[in-house]
């Protein structure tokens, strides 16, 4: 890896790299859930949480996930001030954590829906 690339030293390129490289792969196959989960990803990291939004949908309506999206999904949600959506997708990543049987993550969502209030 490029150190001028990296933005875990300092180095803001890294994530309009990411943002490049997997909206390049969401292009060549939409139906990819790894590629829009790591375009989410990417975008939220940048602070551009509407299109991160998006594509947390996007990945949600083609994978089985775990819990974390959802509360990446809520983060963003609450921070462009859709905190009744932001609940919403916390108490999804509960019943998806629990399913899974990520209780910890459970617990740790209730927390932030008592946050949002």
């Amino acid at each position: 890896m490029k150190a001028d690339n990296d933005s875990r030293i300092g180095f803001p390129n890294a994530a309009i790299d990411r943002i490049a490289y997997f909206t390049d792969l969401v292009a060549e196959d939409p139906s990819e859930p790894r590629a829009r989960y790591g375009l989410a990803v990417a975008l939220r990291q940048a602070e551009r949480h509407q299109e991160a939004i998006e594509q947390y949908h996007a990945y949600l309506d083609l994978a089985d996930d775990e819990g974390a999206a959802y509360g990446h999904l809520a983060e963003c949600l609450a921070v462009t001030g859709n905190v009744d959506a932001a609940a919403d997708a916390y108490l999804a990543g509960i019943d998806a954590a629990v399913r899974h049987g990520h209780n910890g993550l459970a617990a740790d969502y209730e927390t932030a829906i008592e946050a949002l209030s």
